[in-house]
């Protein structure tokens, strides 16, 4: 099991940048896949950008270009570097992490781009 916690979310004006941090309670250097969600009141949940073990990523088409997911297996933490963000980035982001023994989240953070 993992335990997933989420920060870094706010309120960002359109153009700004943010970055998501995922801390997790054990080592993620063997977690198969770990990717940031997110879901916008009233639309469901969304993969925004995975993470597999290695290098491989992967982004949603409206994220392409604007942000990037990385892992740091030293510090057991995930990454979501969010620049240019738009109105209709504004959701609660969602870490979460599969192994070949569960489907872990954390509670979220929220992000609201506004002027």
């Amino acid at each position: 099991q993992v335990q997933l916690v989420e920060s870094g979310g706010g309120l960002v004006q359109p153009g700004g940048s943010l970055r998501l941090s995922c801390a997790a309670s054990r080592r993620i250097f063997s977690i198969n896949f770990m990717g940031w969600y997110r879901q916008a009141p009233g639309k469901q949940r969304e993969l925004v950008a995975s993470a597999l073990i290695g290098t491989s990523t992967n982004y949603a088409d409206s994220v392409k270009g604007r942000f990037t997911i990385s892992r740091d297996n030293a510090k057991n933490t995930m990454y979501l570097q969010m620049n240019t963000l738009k109105p209709e980035d504004t959701a609660v982001y969602y870490c979460n992490a599969k192994d070949g023994r569960g489907d872990y989240w954390g509670q979220g953070t929220q992000v609201t781009v506004s002027s």
